[in-house]
Protein backbone atom coordinates (compact mmCIF):
# COMPACT_ATOMS: atom_id res chain seq x y z
CA UNK A 1 0.00 0.00 0.00
CA UNK A 2 2.88 2.20 -0.12
CA UNK A 3 5.79 3.07 -2.55
CA UNK A 4 8.70 5.46 -1.89
CA UNK A 5 11.00 6.37 -5.16
CA UNK A 6 13.82 7.78 -4.98
CA UNK A 7 16.62 9.51 -7.54
CA UNK A 8 13.92 9.71 -10.16
CA UNK A 9 15.32 11.30 -13.32
CA UNK A 10 12.72 11.20 -16.55
CA UNK A 11 11.44 12.69 -19.06
CA UNK A 12 8.14 14.39 -17.99
CA UNK A 13 5.58 12.11 -20.44
CA UNK A 14 7.20 8.80 -18.55
CA UNK A 15 7.03 10.15 -14.82
CA UNK A 16 3.36 10.51 -15.99
CA UNK A 17 2.83 7.01 -17.44
CA UNK A 18 4.23 5.91 -14.00
CA UNK A 19 1.84 7.81 -11.37
CA UNK A 20 -1.30 6.28 -13.94
CA UNK A 21 0.00 2.80 -13.38
CA UNK A 22 0.63 3.31 -9.41
CA UNK A 23 -2.57 4.73 -9.85
CA UNK A 24 -4.67 1.70 -10.97
CA UNK A 25 -3.09 -0.64 -8.48
CA UNK A 26 -3.42 -0.92 -4.76
CA UNK A 27 -0.71 1.90 -3.25
CA UNK A 28 -2.56 4.61 -1.21
CA UNK A 29 0.90 6.25 -0.41
CA UNK A 30 2.97 7.09 -3.11
CA UNK A 31 6.54 8.95 -2.13
CA UNK A 32 9.30 10.42 -4.68
CA UNK A 33 12.23 12.19 -3.31
CA UNK A 34 14.67 13.85 -5.56
CA UNK A 35 12.63 13.97 -8.56
CA UNK A 36 13.97 15.56 -11.95
CA UNK A 37 11.52 15.99 -15.18
CA UNK A 38 13.25 16.90 -18.24
CA UNK A 39 12.60 16.89 -21.92
CA UNK A 40 13.21 16.48 -24.90
CA UNK A 41 11.35 19.93 -25.18
CA UNK A 42 8.80 19.09 -27.83
CA UNK A 43 7.73 16.64 -25.45
CA UNK A 44 6.10 18.82 -23.29
CA UNK A 45 4.48 21.44 -25.87
CA UNK A 46 1.22 21.46 -25.29
CA UNK A 47 -0.06 19.83 -28.22
CA UNK A 48 2.01 16.80 -27.08
CA UNK A 49 0.67 16.56 -23.58
CA UNK A 50 -2.98 16.51 -25.12
CA UNK A 51 -3.29 12.78 -25.36
CA UNK A 52 -1.75 12.57 -22.14
CA UNK A 53 -4.01 15.18 -19.96
CA UNK A 54 -7.09 13.32 -21.71
CA UNK A 55 -5.86 9.74 -20.08
CA UNK A 56 -4.82 11.87 -16.82
CA UNK A 57 -7.83 13.69 -16.46
CA UNK A 58 -9.85 10.82 -16.89
CA UNK A 59 -7.74 8.90 -14.30
CA UNK A 60 -7.61 11.59 -11.42
CA UNK A 61 -11.81 11.73 -11.61
CA UNK A 62 -12.10 8.03 -10.60
CA UNK A 63 -12.00 7.15 -7.25
CA UNK A 64 -8.91 5.15 -6.97
CA UNK A 65 -6.91 3.90 -3.58
CA UNK A 66 -4.30 6.72 -3.88
CA UNK A 67 -4.94 8.72 -0.77
CA UNK A 68 -1.47 10.52 -0.71
CA UNK A 69 1.19 12.04 -2.57
CA UNK A 70 4.52 13.25 -1.96
CA UNK A 71 6.91 14.99 -4.03
CA UNK A 72 10.16 16.42 -2.58
CA UNK A 73 12.95 18.17 -3.66
CA UNK A 74 11.68 18.63 -7.54
CA UNK A 75 13.83 19.85 -9.83
CA UNK A 76 12.53 20.80 -13.88
CA UNK A 77 15.29 20.83 -16.65
CA UNK A 78 12.75 22.00 -18.94
CA UNK A 79 12.14 25.43 -18.88
CA UNK A 80 10.07 26.50 -21.76
CA UNK A 81 6.42 25.14 -21.23
CA UNK A 82 3.00 26.04 -20.26
CA UNK A 83 2.91 25.44 -16.34
CA UNK A 84 -0.43 25.76 -16.23
CA UNK A 85 -0.63 22.46 -17.81
CA UNK A 86 1.27 20.60 -15.43
CA UNK A 87 -0.38 22.72 -11.94
CA UNK A 88 -3.43 21.89 -13.46
CA UNK A 89 -2.82 18.11 -12.98
CA UNK A 90 -2.02 18.38 -9.61
CA UNK A 91 -4.86 20.85 -8.48
CA UNK A 92 -7.78 18.71 -9.84
CA UNK A 93 -6.38 15.24 -8.29
CA UNK A 94 -8.84 13.31 -6.42
CA UNK A 95 -6.68 12.72 -3.50
CA UNK A 96 -7.09 13.29 0.33
CA UNK A 97 -3.22 14.56 0.89
CA UNK A 98 -0.86 16.28 -1.76
CA UNK A 99 2.52 17.38 -0.63
CA UNK A 100 4.70 18.91 -3.31
CA UNK A 101 8.34 20.49 -0.87
CA UNK A 102 11.48 22.63 -2.14
CA UNK A 103 10.20 22.39 -5.85
CA UNK A 104 10.92 26.40 -6.59
CA UNK A 105 7.08 26.41 -7.62
CA UNK A 106 5.81 29.87 -7.92
CA UNK A 107 2.01 28.74 -8.32
CA UNK A 108 -0.78 26.23 -7.99
CA UNK A 109 -4.28 26.81 -9.55
CA UNK A 110 -7.46 26.72 -8.02
CA UNK A 111 -9.22 23.02 -8.17
CA UNK A 112 -12.36 23.98 -10.87
CA UNK A 113 -14.64 21.77 -8.98
CA UNK A 114 -15.37 21.23 -5.22
CA UNK A 115 -12.00 19.30 -4.51
CA UNK A 116 -11.40 15.99 -2.06
CA UNK A 117 -8.08 17.85 -0.97
CA UNK A 118 -7.60 17.19 3.29
CA UNK A 119 -4.07 18.42 3.81
CA UNK A 120 -2.14 20.01 1.61
CA UNK A 121 1.67 21.00 2.07
CA UNK A 122 3.40 23.23 -0.40
CA UNK A 123 6.51 24.51 1.78
CA UNK A 124 9.27 25.44 0.39
CA UNK A 125 8.83 26.59 -2.50
CA UNK A 126 7.88 30.68 -3.79
CA UNK A 127 4.59 30.94 -4.28
CA UNK A 128 3.48 34.52 -2.89
CA UNK A 129 -0.14 36.27 -1.85
CA UNK A 130 -1.75 35.49 -5.52
CA UNK A 131 -2.34 31.37 -3.81
CA UNK A 132 -5.96 30.70 -3.98
CA UNK A 133 -7.41 34.24 -3.65
CA UNK A 134 -11.10 33.70 -4.48
CA UNK A 135 -10.86 30.34 -4.07
CA UNK A 136 -13.99 27.97 -3.32
CA UNK A 137 -13.85 24.69 -4.27
CA UNK A 138 -11.19 23.38 -1.28
CA UNK A 139 -14.52 23.50 1.37
CA UNK A 140 -12.67 20.03 2.52
CA UNK A 141 -9.34 21.15 3.58
CA UNK A 142 -8.56 20.93 7.11
CA UNK A 143 -4.73 21.26 7.58
CA UNK A 144 -2.60 24.14 5.04
CA UNK A 145 1.72 24.32 5.48
CA UNK A 146 2.71 27.06 3.53
CA UNK A 147 5.97 27.78 5.15
CA UNK A 148 9.06 28.92 3.70
CA UNK A 149 7.33 30.67 0.95
CA UNK A 150 7.48 34.29 -0.18
CA UNK A 151 3.84 35.53 1.36
CA UNK A 152 4.06 39.01 2.09
CA UNK A 153 0.43 40.36 3.33
CA UNK A 154 -1.20 39.10 6.58
CA UNK A 155 -4.68 40.42 4.70
CA UNK A 156 -4.24 38.65 1.79
CA UNK A 157 -3.73 35.56 3.42
CA UNK A 158 -6.49 35.59 6.01
CA UNK A 159 -8.63 35.99 3.21
CA UNK A 160 -7.08 33.12 1.45
CA UNK A 161 -8.68 31.17 3.90
CA UNK A 162 -11.94 32.95 4.37
CA UNK A 163 -13.78 30.20 2.00
CA UNK A 164 -12.02 27.23 3.28
CA UNK A 165 -14.84 26.23 5.75
CA UNK A 166 -13.21 23.33 6.89
CA UNK A 167 -9.74 24.49 7.43
CA UNK A 168 -8.09 23.78 11.27
CA UNK A 169 -4.37 24.44 11.10
CA UNK A 170 -2.55 26.75 8.82
CA UNK A 171 1.34 26.67 9.06
CA UNK A 172 2.53 30.02 7.59
CA UNK A 173 5.84 30.58 9.52
CA UNK A 174 9.28 31.49 7.71
CA UNK A 175 7.58 33.93 5.35
CA UNK A 176 7.86 37.50 4.44
CA UNK A 177 4.67 38.57 6.18
CA UNK A 178 3.53 42.13 7.06
CA UNK A 179 0.97 44.06 8.46
CA UNK A 180 1.03 47.14 8.88
CA UNK A 181 -2.34 48.00 10.61
CA UNK A 182 -4.27 51.43 10.14
CA UNK A 183 -7.83 49.72 10.51
CA UNK A 184 -7.17 47.38 7.27
CA UNK A 185 -9.48 44.42 7.77
CA UNK A 186 -8.75 41.15 7.95
CA UNK A 187 -11.34 37.99 7.11
CA UNK A 188 -10.42 34.78 8.27
CA UNK A 189 -12.12 31.04 8.18
CA UNK A 190 -13.95 30.58 11.38
CA UNK A 191 -13.02 27.32 11.68
CA UNK A 192 -9.21 28.12 11.89
CA UNK A 193 -7.99 26.76 15.19
CA UNK A 194 -4.13 26.47 14.91
CA UNK A 195 -2.08 29.26 13.03
CA UNK A 196 1.93 29.42 13.10
CA UNK A 197 2.79 32.95 12.37
CA UNK A 198 6.37 32.44 13.74
CA UNK A 199 9.68 33.81 11.56
CA UNK A 200 8.17 36.30 9.52
CA UNK A 201 8.27 40.51 10.46
CA UNK A 202 5.19 41.10 11.97
CA UNK A 203 4.87 43.98 14.47
CA UNK A 204 2.54 44.70 17.40
CA UNK A 205 -0.44 45.31 14.56
CA UNK A 206 -0.54 41.72 13.82
CA UNK A 207 -2.71 41.58 16.90
CA UNK A 208 -5.57 43.64 14.47
CA UNK A 209 -5.62 40.56 11.88
CA UNK A 210 -6.14 37.51 13.68
CA UNK A 211 -8.24 34.72 13.74
CA UNK A 212 -11.40 34.91 15.86
CA UNK A 213 -11.48 31.36 17.38
CA UNK A 214 -8.01 30.85 17.32
CA UNK A 215 -6.61 28.37 20.19
CA UNK A 216 -2.85 28.12 19.65
CA UNK A 217 -1.33 30.85 18.37
CA UNK A 218 2.30 30.90 17.04
CA UNK A 219 4.40 34.49 16.77
CA UNK A 220 7.86 33.38 17.37
CA UNK A 221 10.91 35.45 16.21
CA UNK A 222 9.27 38.66 15.02
CA UNK A 223 9.77 42.05 15.94
CA UNK A 224 6.58 42.55 18.85
CA UNK A 225 7.53 44.59 21.66
CA UNK A 226 4.01 44.97 22.67
CA UNK A 227 0.69 43.31 23.18
CA UNK A 228 -1.75 45.87 22.95
CA UNK A 229 -4.47 45.81 25.61
CA UNK A 230 -7.71 45.66 24.12
CA UNK A 231 -7.18 45.44 20.29
CA UNK A 232 -7.60 41.73 20.17
CA UNK A 233 -10.24 39.67 21.81
CA UNK A 234 -9.50 36.05 21.24
CA UNK A 235 -12.01 34.63 23.85
CA UNK A 236 -10.62 30.67 23.02
CA UNK A 237 -6.92 31.15 22.91
CA UNK A 238 -5.37 28.59 24.82
CA UNK A 239 -1.61 28.46 23.67
CA UNK A 240 0.43 31.52 23.02
CA UNK A 241 3.94 31.54 21.91
CA UNK A 242 5.60 35.10 21.83
CA UNK A 243 9.33 33.51 22.10
CA UNK A 244 12.05 35.62 20.56
CA UNK A 245 10.23 39.16 20.35
CA UNK A 246 11.46 42.44 21.58
CA UNK A 247 9.10 42.67 25.12
CA UNK A 248 9.65 44.44 27.70
CA UNK A 249 7.48 43.44 29.96
CA UNK A 250 5.17 40.47 30.57
CA UNK A 251 1.47 40.92 28.86
CA UNK A 252 -1.30 40.74 30.37
CA UNK A 253 -4.39 38.75 29.54
CA UNK A 254 -7.16 40.94 29.12
CA UNK A 255 -8.05 39.99 25.54
CA UNK A 256 -7.47 36.56 26.07
CA UNK A 257 -9.46 35.07 29.24
CA UNK A 258 -9.04 31.61 28.30
CA UNK A 259 -4.82 31.39 28.04
CA UNK A 260 -3.29 28.61 29.51
CA UNK A 261 0.43 28.53 28.42
CA UNK A 262 2.43 31.13 27.74
CA UNK A 263 6.19 31.15 25.61
CA UNK A 264 8.30 34.53 26.11
CA UNK A 265 11.39 33.10 26.01
CA UNK A 266 14.50 35.17 24.67
CA UNK A 267 12.52 38.49 24.80
CA UNK A 268 14.05 41.65 26.30
CA UNK A 269 12.64 41.51 29.50
CA UNK A 270 14.56 42.88 32.17
CA UNK A 271 11.61 43.12 35.26
CA UNK A 272 8.82 41.01 34.87
CA UNK A 273 5.96 42.11 36.46
CA UNK A 274 4.85 40.22 39.63
CA UNK A 275 1.13 40.51 39.25
CA UNK A 276 1.07 37.92 36.03
CA UNK A 277 -0.76 35.92 37.56
CA UNK A 278 -3.62 37.75 39.03
CA UNK A 279 -4.15 39.28 35.36
CA UNK A 280 -4.22 35.86 33.78
CA UNK A 281 -5.63 33.42 36.80
CA UNK A 282 -6.11 30.42 34.27
CA UNK A 283 -2.38 30.14 33.09
CA UNK A 284 -1.41 27.15 33.91
CA UNK A 285 2.77 27.51 33.02
CA UNK A 286 4.47 30.63 32.05
CA UNK A 287 8.09 29.81 29.85
CA UNK A 288 9.72 33.10 30.64
CA UNK A 289 13.46 31.87 31.06
CA UNK A 290 16.23 33.28 29.13
CA UNK A 291 15.73 36.74 29.18
CA UNK A 292 18.00 39.32 30.40
CA UNK A 293 17.33 39.43 33.94
CA UNK A 294 17.74 42.29 36.33
CA UNK A 295 19.01 41.21 39.47
CA UNK A 296 17.55 44.18 41.78
CA UNK A 297 14.61 45.18 44.34
CA UNK A 298 11.83 44.69 41.67
CA UNK A 299 12.82 41.09 40.93
CA UNK A 300 12.49 40.08 44.44
CA UNK A 301 8.89 40.18 43.86
CA UNK A 302 8.68 37.51 40.95
CA UNK A 303 11.04 35.24 42.46
CA UNK A 304 8.40 35.24 45.51
CA UNK A 305 5.60 34.66 42.42
CA UNK A 306 7.23 31.73 41.25
CA UNK A 307 7.75 30.01 45.40
CA UNK A 308 3.44 30.81 45.13
CA UNK A 309 3.22 29.64 41.43
CA UNK A 310 3.36 26.42 42.40
CA UNK A 311 5.95 25.40 39.81
CA UNK A 312 3.92 27.02 36.92
CA UNK A 313 7.61 28.66 35.68
CA UNK A 314 9.22 26.19 32.88
CA UNK A 315 12.65 25.60 33.29
CA UNK A 316 13.28 27.03 36.91
CA UNK A 317 15.69 27.51 37.95
CA UNK A 318 18.21 26.77 35.42
CA UNK A 319 16.80 29.12 32.72
CA UNK A 320 16.29 32.10 34.93
CA UNK A 321 19.83 33.82 35.13
CA UNK A 322 20.76 37.37 36.31
CA UNK A 323 22.30 39.37 33.09
CA UNK A 324 23.08 42.77 35.11
CA UNK A 325 24.16 44.03 36.91
CA UNK A 326 27.57 42.68 36.17
CA UNK A 327 28.58 41.54 39.00
CA UNK A 328 25.79 39.08 39.40
CA UNK A 329 25.84 37.78 35.93
CA UNK A 330 25.72 34.23 35.81
CA UNK A 331 23.38 33.60 39.36
CA UNK A 332 20.22 31.81 39.25
CA UNK A 333 17.27 33.93 40.88
CA UNK A 334 16.83 31.24 42.61
CA UNK A 335 20.20 32.60 44.84
CA UNK A 336 19.69 36.52 44.54
CA UNK A 337 18.58 37.73 47.60
CA UNK A 338 18.78 41.02 49.01
CA UNK A 339 17.84 41.84 53.02
CA UNK A 340 14.64 43.30 53.44
CA UNK A 341 16.51 46.55 54.39
CA UNK A 342 17.97 46.98 51.42
CA UNK A 343 14.93 47.02 49.28
CA UNK A 344 12.62 48.89 52.12
CA UNK A 345 13.22 52.58 51.37
CA UNK A 346 11.25 53.64 54.42
CA UNK A 347 12.91 51.10 57.08
CA UNK A 348 16.19 51.99 55.65
CA UNK A 349 16.01 55.94 56.63
CA UNK A 350 14.46 55.14 59.79
CA UNK A 351 16.93 52.84 60.25
CA UNK A 352 19.38 56.18 59.13
CA UNK A 353 17.67 58.42 61.35
CA UNK A 354 17.84 56.31 64.23
CA UNK A 355 21.56 55.34 63.61
CA UNK A 356 22.60 59.06 63.57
Amino acid sequence: TTVTLDAVDLQWAIILQIFMLIWYSPVEHLTVRNLTFRGPLEELTEYAFQPLLSSVEQLISLDGSMKALTLEHVRNKVYYFNQEILYRQFSEMNIANLTIADAYMPHMLCPNRTSSFQCLNFSHNALTDELFQNCGTLVDLKLLILQKNKFESLRKVSFMTSRMKSLTYLDMSNNLLRHDGAGVQCQWAESLAELDLSSNQLVDAVFECLPANVQKLSLRNNQISNVPSGVAELKSLEELNLASNRLADLPGCGGFTSLQFLNVEMNSILTPSADFFQSCPRVRELQAGHNPFQCSCELQAFIRLERRSGGKLFGWPAAYVCEYPEGLRGTELKDFHLSPLACNTTLLLVTALLLT
